[in-house]
């Protein structure tokens, strides 16, 4: 744990993040070391680092770590493609989507992420630069072309775009000065954690072959979105502090409940966080009630989103990048973490529907068959 004496100023909601409720057992790919090294071995050889600063932030994503426990029993090959999408995404993010700076416009993000999409799904479109960025991404979209099957590809580059459109909506809030309404938030924020993208590479690289009639009724896609939006939230607690030196307010579940009830940010942390146990409390049930009556290759993709949540909290407390921020630190602090604890319930035992119109729709698919549902991609 680190020292948190020598930490800078702690955030509005404090260094000590509260006790998480995740009874989901963690597990972690047996190869990961290896993994990491040769992940790092792309980045060097791609020269998209334009500094060695730069190159210690990239690591200190702690990518791997993150891919190897979302995707904890996958193929090494695909594991190392998706390792090595995330090193490019993080550096994407930090440069381009989320700077924080007022003067981002919407126009320029829609014209990149239309040509990052456009890569991927058609080689030689032309449509990217000439930087070792670009390169990199041009690397990173043929290898996917080769590696998986047309609806594999599929799923990856649909995932993709969601990603991206949900970051463009977010800078869209940015450049208008608009802090979202908590429904809207709630419906937008998996996309812009790309949930789509991350669970593409888990049904590849864990040899998932999961029926598109079983992916997209809209029990599994309620699943898979409330998964999302889980993450999500203890994403916005983990990357509080490095969020808050930004010239606008950054969108996160802390900050849009402050801004809707017009409290202080403690006070809104504690609806956050019932609003986060609540829809665990719906994970659960629902994944159970899927389960019940599932395929092979559905069960594992419900064991994948498990990993996806608890991997994801156990990541996101050891990477220096959310430990030591950047906006607090020159360069990452080796062995940074949070020192997160555990809690064995939720806050709120209730089960009934959040009062969130855009998540109503979870719990209506409690007794719903998966089969008999209509696609809902």
């Amino acid at each position: 744990m680190t020292d948190t004496s020598t930490r800078p100023r702690p955030s509005a909601i404090g260094w000590r993040l509260p006790p998480f409720y995740c009874p989901i057992e963690p597990a972690v790919h047996p190869r990961a070391g290896q993994l990491e090294q040769r992940a790092i071995a792309w980045l060097d050889s791609r020269g998209i680092f334009g500094n060695a600063r730069d190159r210690a932030w990239s690591i200190a994503t702690h990518s791997t770590d993150f891919s190897c426990r979302i995707i904890p029993y996958g193929d090494d090959e695909p594991l190392l493609l998706f390792i090595e999408w995330n090193h490019w995404a993080f550096a994407l993010d930090d440069i381009c989507h989320d700077t924080g700076s007022a003067d981002i416009r919407t126009a320029t993000i829609v014209d990149l992420n239309a040509r990052i999409a456009r890569c991927l799904e058609v080689p030689g479109s032309g449509m990217l630069g000439s930087s070792p960025f670009d390169a990199a991404l041009e690397d990173l979209a043929a290898r996917t072309r080769a590696m998986t099957t047309p609806v594999q590809l599929r799923r990856v580059t649909e995932g993709l775009r969601d990603w991206l459109f949900g970051a463009a909506w977010q800078v869209s809030n940015v450049e208008r000065g608009v802090m979202p309404s908590l429904s809207d938030y709630v419906a937008m924020r998996p996309s812009i954690n790309g949930t789509r993208f991350s669970l593409s590479w888990s049904e590849i690289a864990g040899g998932i072959r999961i029926p598109d009639h079983e992916l997209y009724s809209a029990p599994v896609q309620a699943l898979t979105e409330a998964a999302g939006f889980i993450v999500s939230c203890d994403n916005d607690l983990f990357s509080y502090a490095k969020e808050d030196s930004q010239e606008t307010t950054d969108q996160n579940i802390v900050n849009v409940l402050a801004h809707e009830r017009r409290c202080p940010a403690e006070q809104a942390l504690e609806e956050a966080l019932v609003i986060r146990d609540r829809a665990m409390t719906l994970f659960l049930d629902l994944r159970a009630q899927i389960a019940r009556n599932a395929g092979l290759h559905l069960r594992r993709y419900l064991e994948a989103l498990g990993h996806y949540i608890s991997g994801c909290i156990r990541w996101m407390d050891a990477a220096p990048r959310y430990a030591s921020p950047r906006n607090r630190y020159d360069l990452p602090v080796p062995g940074a973490t949070y020192g997160i604890t555990w809690r064995d319930s939720p806050r709120d035992t209730g089960t009934e529907p959040l009062p969130i119109a855009s998540a109503a729709w979870w719990w209506e698919q409690l007794d719903a068959p998966v089969t008999a549902c209509a696609a809902t991609a």
